[in-house]
């Protein structure tokens, strides 16, 4: 599986989006959407991404993001579960510049659900 470098990470839900300031990709994974906080338009542009696998850990990540960021907690929970049980990971690259294991990245973004951290998230981007 190939290496991905320009997604978009909500590793902190109430700070700033951490994302790749790297190499663009050919193909969209919502990275410019989902840095804006246009989440709905990052849903429609990796829902429209036909160059990319339904099952690219990149693209169900920052699918799972947006999806959360917009309240849809039980479809962002699938993808991200998706992501953490896939039998191959990749290692994706973060705006701080660390090279993280898929697997790792989707289980936290699964603990942040648990916690209900996209659901503040949520709640800031109402006003």
């Amino acid at each position: 599986m190939a290496i991905i470098t320009s997604i978009a990470l909500a590793l902190l839900a109430q700070g700033p989006v951490e994302a790749v300031a790297g190499p663009q990709a050919d193909y969209d994974v919502g990275y410019e959407e989902l840095v804006s906080n246009e989440n709905a338009a990052a849903r429609k542009a990796i829902e429209n991404c036909d160059e990319l696998a339904e099952n690219d850990p990149a693209r169900l990540i920052n699918h799972g993001i947006a999806l959360a960021r917009t309240g849809e907690y039980d479809a962002a929970r699938a993808e991200f579960r998706t992501a953490a049980m896939a039998r191959d990971s990749v290692e994706l690259q973060t705006a701080g510049g660390a090279w993280v294991d898929s697997r790792h990245l989707a289980r936290k973004a699964l603990a942040m659900l648990d916690k209900g951290e996209f659901a503040r998230y949520y709640a800031l981007s109402l006003r």
